[in-house]
């Protein structure tokens, strides 16, 4: 059973940094595309980073620059740096899994990010 657990949400300041982890429990990284999307209050479900099984990342242009994605195979863990934070990164992240074959999704319950003026 795939599990998929972030952490590292919370409260910041503007322009500073955080960076999110997501658990990967038994998601194979050969074969599934590992995201980060964000769902801000009022607002559509919205992806903001991906990072595929062969290694390619790409960003939501809004994001470019100053959020950077990774995984650690070793460990099964994703992450999101971000910096440069401002108060519209408002929202709840979550983790994402797509299997490239079956084009499964699995997520997971998410982390709240709230960014302060």
């Amino acid at each position: 059973q795939v599990q998929l657990v972030e952490s590292g949400g919370g409260l910041v300041q503007a322009g500073g940094s955080l960076r999110l982890s997501c658990s990967a429990a038994r998601v194979n990284f050969s074969v599934n595309n590992m995201g980060w999307y964000r769902q801000a209050p009022g607002k559509e479900r919205e992806l903001v980073a991906r990072i595929t099984n062969g290694g390619s990342t790409n960003y939501a242009d809004s994001v470019k620059s100053r959020f950077t994605v990774s995984r650690d195979n070793a460990k099964n863990m994703v992450y999101l740096q971000k910096n440069s934070l401002q108060p519209e990164a408002t929202a709840v992240y979550y983790c994402n899994a797509e299997h490239r074959v079956w084009r499964v999704n699995y997520w997971g319950p998410g982390t709240q990010v709230t960014v302060s003026s």
